[in-house]
């Protein structure tokens, strides 16, 4: 393995464990000693990569979108506006033990994106990318029937159902099911008139 390589993986084991700890502890155990321990790396190797601790949230932040982004570029979409985006929401949603992590972390760099400049500038993309994918998907489900506004709209809708549903699922002990998360989702998408063609 090639010097740049081990680098790499020094930096993705760092921020793998920040998110380990954020996904199990929260953000506010995230510390140099706490990640150094994680990630079986030294207190420098963490220092290297990322100098202070609001560096190393961020940039492991940044690494849980980008893996957010892989999975949904990766989704086998096909003519059916209403399952792709029943689909898409499903990836977003804690409906395994992945995706049930995923949606921890996302909470909780959610709720520090309020205070924090940069967990916000992350959380702001990769909104705007998700945004910019649904109002696409409404305005082709419409047929362009609907005005620009009102496709924003839609998506703006359906993501923050699903940061909601995301939400009361990882804070509760089995308050809402899987099927009622997808179900919600399938109610709302038929409240906006998005057609099940079966």
């Amino acid at each position: 393995m090639s010097e740049k390589s081990t680098a790499r993986s020094r930096r993705e084991a760092v921020s793998d464990a920040v998110l380990e700890i954020v996904a199990t502890h929260g953000l506010d155990q995230v510390t140099v000693r706490e990640v150094a321990t994680t990630a079986d790396v030294s207190i420098g190797t963490v220092q290297h990569h990322f100098p202070t601790k609001q560096q190393m949230l961020a940039g492991a932040y940044a690494e849980a979108s980008r893996r957010i982004r892989r999975r949904l570029q990766d989704l086998p979409l096909g003519p059916d506006s209403r399952r792709n985006m029943i689909h898409v929401a499903g990836q977003l949603l804690p409906l395994d033990a992945e995706r049930s992590t995923e949606a921890r972390v996302y909470v909780a760099f959610a709720a520090g994106a309020a205070t924090s400049p940069d967990l916000a500038e992350i959380q702001q993309s990769l909104l705007e990318e998700l945004h910019t994918a649904l109002t696409a998907a409404f305005t082709d489900a419409w047929g362009g029937a609907a005005t620009p506004a009102r496709c924003a709209l839609a998506a703006h809708t359906v993501i923050a159902l699903v940061d909601g549903l995301a939400l009361h699922s990882v804070t509760t002990n089995s308050w809402i099911t899987d099927r009622q998360l997808t179900d919600a989702v399938a109610m709302v998408l038929d409240g906006l008139h998005i057609a099940d063609p079966s």
